[in-house]
Order: C-alpha cells, then structure tokens, then sequence
C-alpha cells in the first residue's frame, strides 16, 4: 500500500473539520458504487443507519459526493441517493520519459480531459524539464476543459527507481544529470497542491489494474518497453515496490553475459538486447541483408522501425521477433518466479500486437513452467500512450480515496463543467 505520509511532497491539507477515518471507508464505497443510498451503505458497510447519516454530514460539504434525488422504493419511503461527482475536481498526471514529457489532466475516475506531449531530451537536461513540466501543466489547468476546477495533486511519474521513502530522490546512475533529485517542489508549492512520484512501470501496472487491459486481475506484470525496460508488479491488488523501491528492473536483468556493457556495468542486460537504441541499432546490423528495405541506407526512429514492421517490413519485422524472443527469456524467469496471472506490454512496441506477442508467447511457452504458463495470459495494455500518465494521476486519486483530507473543499459549482 502506497506510503502517503513519506511519498506526498508539498502541502498536505489537514483541515480538522475533514472526515475521520470511518467516512474515508463510507467515501470509497460511494466512489465503488458511483450512486448508492444512505441504506444500501449501512448494509454493505455493517453499520447503523444513524451512523451512516452522520457520516454523509460530514461528506455532503467537501462537495465531491452530492444528493440527486430520490430512488426507487423497496417498500417504505423511498430513499435519497448519493452520487460521487468524477468531474468535481481534477488530477495532474505527469510522465517523465527519457526523450518525452506527457502531462494528462483526469477527472476523479481516470479520464482524460486534456493532455499536452513534447519531446525533450529529459535525460541530460533537468533545468529545462522542470521547466517543460510546469508549462505544460499549466496549459492542461487553463484548457476549457479543466472548467478551472480543483486540483486535487500532481502525479510524476519518472524513468527511475523511487524509494518510498525517499521520494524526490532519483538513481543517479540512470539519470546522472539530474543529481539524484527531481526537483519539482517549487511546481507543488506555487499550484498549492500535494505532489507525489513514483517509477514509470509502477505507475503502469497501476493504470492498467485499474481502468485498463488488467482490470479485475490482482496478480499482474506490466513491462514497459521504451528507451530503457522496466516492470511493474501487483501483488494482491497493490504495487509491489521491494524493499527500497528497486523491485521490477527486469531491464537490467543480465540475459547474455558476454554481451554488450550497460549503464549500469553489467554485460548483455535485457535493455541493450530490446531497448529503442539497441533495435534500431540491430535494424543497422541487419539492414545490408536487406538492400530493398525502406530502412536501409539511412538513419531510423523507433517510430520508424515499428511503422515499417506494421506494414510488413522483412527488416522491421525480424528485429521486431528478435526483440520478442530477447523479452521472452526474461518474461519466462518472472512467471517462473511470480507466477502472475497476466503479464502486459506497454510503451514502444505494444502497438505491433501479435507480430510482437506471437514469439514471445512462444519463446515463454518453451521456457516456462507448465503451470505458470497456463495460468499467464500475455496481452498489450489497453491505455495506450497515456497509460503512464493515467496511472501517475490514479496514484494521487488512489491516495486521496485512502485519506480524504487531500480532496480540496470543492465550492458550489465548481463542478459545472462535463469531463470529456
């Protein structure tokens, strides 16, 4: 369960008139069931019917739960319903990806309002995407569609280890420019809302537990292909961070060990073998073998290279099945080892679909326990390219239906606006 005392960073709103604890459980169950009676809450939650109205009392004025009418009778009067308001307040959902910054503002059950993308070089370049960050949530928070509703937080998600406990804290070996710090206070403190962080492929696995592909499912892997390899986990319905934050960094798992060295002094990881530089890099390899190849005799994308396999691109398409069966060694020793239920791709090369799960399927199957394999379904997530923001702003809602002292007090009318 997330550690919201050591991973809020900023202001913690702490207005003694919030809820207690009680009404936090009676607040979740209103947003599970989006609209429920005062009765239909004292039965599922055992409580009395006299503690449940006081508890709505104390719900009513934060403005995120509103009374809409009377629903049909089971005999007797018939009762007032409550309904949760998704678009009373919004969420700032940030990923820092090595090359790209996606900023998506979601309402209260996880959709997308309005979002901004650029790319940018936020490895080697802190100050600049510090910068790039506030502009563009500030063009998500005056978008028409924020309706200048509450902010609830901001959710960063970012391509590094994060210790709960450490928060602002970044791996200096994968992000050596940055120093060890994110660096994003001042955002926190001038927009007046709580801040959180969290690694990019935790915040995936989230995303996709709760709105996407892994819906339902509370033993999932969710791994991230991009310019690095990553792997989120949910273990009975929470991520699974390890002891110090490290858990899932499948993409440096040493598959060759003669291989080629790693940032991180290792030989042969997952990363230099399936990594966005390494395919395009093998796509340079290869492409003499290939002298009618669109790809041959010039520099290439990523983009570019999974644009081409999607069209039938010989080239493209071999390196495509060579990252495949490089991915499908170490997705083998995770089943073997976690035995998930599910196991979903995310990030670059998702979108190929079976020319990519085909032979990683069969690269499992033919290194995986019989029984692991049966029980793991292998599928692309279901998000797309706002799959990680979506989950670094289900992170903040996740933290704020655990402790509603974090919602602001939403004044009448501030929720005028539809979300989209």
């Amino acid at each position: 369960m997330y550690n919201e005392d050591l991973s809020w960073k900023g202001l913690r709103r702490t207005d003694p008139g919030r809820p207690r604890p009680l009404a936090d459980a009676v607040l979740r169950l209103i947003w599970q069931k989006r609209r429920i009676s005062r009765a239909e809450i004292a039965g599922l939650a055992d409580l009395s019917r006299s503690t449940v109205s006081e508890i709505v009392g104390e719900i009513l004025p934060m403005g995120i739960v509103a009374e809409m009418g009377e629903g049909p009778s089971r005999g007797g009067r018939r009762p007032i319903v409550l309904e949760f308001q998704d678009d009373s307040c919004v969420i700032l959902g940030v990923e820092m990806g090595a090359t790209h910054v996606v900023v998506a503002l979601t309402d209260l059950r996880g959709r997308v309002l309005v979002w901004h993308s650029r790319e940018h070089a936020v490895r080697t370049d802190p100050a600049g995407t510090r910068a790039l960050v506030g502009e563009l949530c500030d063009l998500c928070l005056t978008a028409p569609a924020a309706g200048n509703r509450p902010l609830v937080g901001i959710g960063v998600a970012v391509p590094s280890p994060v210790n709960p406990s450490q928060p602002d804290r970044l791996s200096t070996i994968v992000l050596p420019a940055w120093e060890g710090r994110l660096g994003l206070d001042d955002l926190a403190t001038r927009l007046g809302v709580p801040l959180m962080v969290d690694n990019d492929a935790n915040l995936g696995a989230l995303a996709e537990h709760w709105w996407g592909a892994g819906q339902g499912v509370d033993d999932l892997a969710y791994i991230k292909l991009a310019m690095g390899i990553g792997s989120g986990h949910v273990i009975g319905g929470e991520i699974y961070r390890g002891a110090t934050g490290v858990a899932g960094e499948i993409g440096h798992l040493s598959i060759d060990a003669q291989g080629k060295p790693c940032v991180c002094g290792l030989r042969g990881c997952l990363v230099t073998k399936a990594g966005a530089p390494a395919l395009v890099e093998r796509a340079a390899e290869l492409a003499p073998q290939f002298p009618d190849s669109p790809l041959a005799g010039r520099a290439i994308t990523i983009v570019e290279l999974e644009n081409a396999a999607l069209a039938g691109d010989p080239l493209a398409q071999q390196v495509a099945q060579e990252a495949a069966a490089h991915l499908g060694r170490a997705v083998a020793g995770l089943l073997n080892i976690m035995n998930p239920s599910m196991v979903i791709i995310g990030g670059m090369l998702a979108r190929l679909g079976d020319l990519l799960l085909v032979p990683l399927r069969e690269t499992i199957v033919s290194r995986t326990l019989v029984s692991s394999v049966a029980a793991a379904e292998i599928r692309a997530g279901g998000l797309g390219d706002l799959g990680i923001a979506i989950g670094a702003s289900t992170m903040v809602l996740k933290a704020a239906l655990a402790d509603s002292r974090l919602f602001p007090r939403v004044d009448a009318g501030a929720s005028g606006v539809a979300s989209s």
